[in-house]
């Protein structure tokens, strides 16, 4: 076989790589990640524990901006400081966030449907007060 067959073919495999991966950010984000929290999430998730500047250095982002997206995805319990470690970050798997992502969507979808009715009351009041005035 040609050089080229097999470049081609690894040139192939990266753009498929390349396409996963953009598949996962932009799943992230419409979970309600930041494009930052997302990257963080996907590099901290791959290579394992790290501290922020380990991050800042790996994603070539400032680590200011690092520490935000690590605050974010400890507040929404996507990342998590290693016990007796002082600034020692890991992630959850990517199986357990899209558990965390399906349980919060199914409480959202319980209170939308709890609060049905009284919000169609609510928007009807609105629009009858709107065409009176």
């Amino acid at each position: 076989m040609s050089p080229n067959f097999f470049f081609l073919s690894s040139y192939r495999q990266i753009g498929r790589i390349r396409m996963s991966l953009e598949r996962v950010l932009r799943a992230l984000e419409s979970f309600g990640l930041s494009p930052f929290e997302s990257e963080v999430y996907v590099y901290l998730a791959k290579t394992g524990p790290c501290k922020p500047g380990q991050l800042a250095h790996g994603l070539g982002m400032p680590e200011r901006q690092v520490n935000t997206a690590l605050n974010g995805l400890e507040k929404k319990g996507i990342a998590v400081t290693k016990p007796n470690y002082d600034k020692l970050f890991c992630a959850i798997s990517f199986e357990e966030l899209l558990d965390l992502f399906i349980r919060l969507n199914k409480a959202k979808t319980k209170i939308i449907r709890e609060t049905k009715q009284d919000l169609i009351s609510s928007w009807r009041e609105t629009i009858e007060k709107n065409t009176h005035n």
